[in-house]
């Protein structure tokens, strides 16, 4: 295992006499070229964006590469050399993206082999606090990439089809469209729509579905609280900030909101549509940006200043469980009848370290690479988790893990 923290890596491999720990710096090409190399399937939990060059220099020295992130143009652009030297280029085998690919097609499939027909498909998930942990009105901790979850639905607008209608939904407006979503036994949670549903149309063979869906849970009111710092210019992350030593939070509150005619509270709700003493705003206020406390940067983005401060708020502590809920919903036609399927994982973390997100995230990418080493996987090319020759032994493994969906039919 490498990591640019050698003592974390040690730590990670702990006494295993199959593991190597080794100090390693993705930018460094000769190492990088020279461990590739060394190895028969390359694993890369690196950022997104850092695929790419693995990627490309798997495909040169012929090995095979597993990755939890969603395929990137740079990484499918591979797919055809790939292919003519006989590698898997494995992508979106985590948990979001991932087990949400597999455990849906397992029922589509399903429905297929019936001769049902799709009218709808809905998929959320989120990762979550356990309730038993959470001691915050957001009813949020981080339990993966802070950074992603401050800058989550920017860019492109989210894209869905809901009843034949194509549907796009801009930054500003996504958290404030958010819809009410109910989980058997935990209850009620928002959701908001993913950046792109429509291309797992084709993904999941389902090109003609009236209605395809795939959004992020998170606790039942913090849309509407999120929605204010995205009003107020608290997660913009497009430009930066000088001389922030010494101001206090509330103070760069009042600059982003500009011309202040009320109380921080009151503007920043008025900029959101809701009144001073929405159970929002008390949301918003916990966080600490009216206040009087001082940035500790000198210069940085709004959205920066707010992830710092953020990670201090919303950290896991010593004890506390992280939660996965992942939920389907099936609706297709069978014999001139309709039909409902609705699918529900929940996964609780054992502590602050062995977390939920860590279970569902690392086990399906090491399942999939042990079939690989195993010679029971064989495709090649840029593949996700999407054929039955993947996903149902990764799912039956998962299973015997306690990973394992419950569902209601109707």
């Amino acid at each position: 295992m490498g990591d640019m923290n050698d003592a974390f890596a040690k730590e990670r491999v702990g006494g295993n006499d199959r593991g190597t720990a080794f100090k390693f710096d993705i930018n460094n090409r000769d190492q990088r070229e020279i461990e590739i190399q060394h190895a028969d399937v390359v694993v890369s939990m690196l950022p997104a964006s850092m695929h790419g060059q693995v990627a490309e220099d798997c495909v040169k020295f012929s090995r095979h590469l597993v990755t939890a992130s969603y395929v990137s143009d740079k990484m499918r652009a591979l797919d055809a050399e790939a292919k003519k030297k006989n590698i898997i280029l494995l992508n979106e085998i985590g948990l979001d993206p991932g087990i949400d690919h597999m455990s849906a097609m397992a029922i589509i499939d399903e429905i297929r082999a019936k001769g049902g027909e799709m009218k709808a498909f809905y998929s959320y998930c989120g990762g979550l606090v356990a309730p038993e942990s959470n001691d915050n009105p957001w009813g949020y901790k981080f339990s993966w990439n802070p950074r992603n979850v401050i800058l989550a639905g920017q860019g492109a607008p989210a894209q869905y089809i809901e009843n034949g209608i194509l549907e796009e939904v801009d930054y500003i407006e996504l958290f404030s469209s958010a819809r009410e979503v109910e989980v058997k036994g935990l209850g009620k949670f928002d959701a908001y729509a993913n950046r792109d549903s429509l291309s797992y149309r084709a993904v999941y063979g389902l090109e003609n579905i009236p209605t395809m869906l795939r959004g992020t849970l998170r606790a039942h009111g913090f849309c509407k609280a999120w929605n204010v710092l995205v009003q107020s210019g608290w997660t913009d992350d497009s430009y930066v900030l000088e001389n922030l030593s010494g101001m206090t939070y509330g103070q760069l509150t009042e600059r982003l909101l500009g011309n202040c005619e009320l109380s921080l509270r009151g503007e920043a709700a008025r900029d959101a549509g809701l009144a001073q003493d929405d159970p929002a705003m008390d949301m918003v206020e916990w966080t600490g940006i009216f206040g009087e406390e001082k940035i500790p940067f000198e210069k940085a983005t709004p959205a920066q200043v707010l992830q710092e401060l953020l990670e201090r708020k919303w950290k896991l502590q010593p004890g506390d469980k992280d939660m996965i809920v992942m939920q389907h919903e099936f609706e297709y036609s069978l014999d001139g009848a309709d039909h409902h399927i609705t699918s529900s994982l929940v996964v609780k973390g054992e502590d602050e370290v062995h977390t939920a997100m860590a279970k569902t995230v690392g086990l399906p990418a090491a399942i999939a690479v042990k079939m690989i080493l195993n010679g029971a996987y064989t495709g090649s090319g840029v593949v996700v988790p999407v054929k039955k020759e993947l996903y149902g032994p990764v799912l039956k493994e998962l299973e015997e893990m306690g990973i394992v969906f419950g569902e209601e039919r109707r």
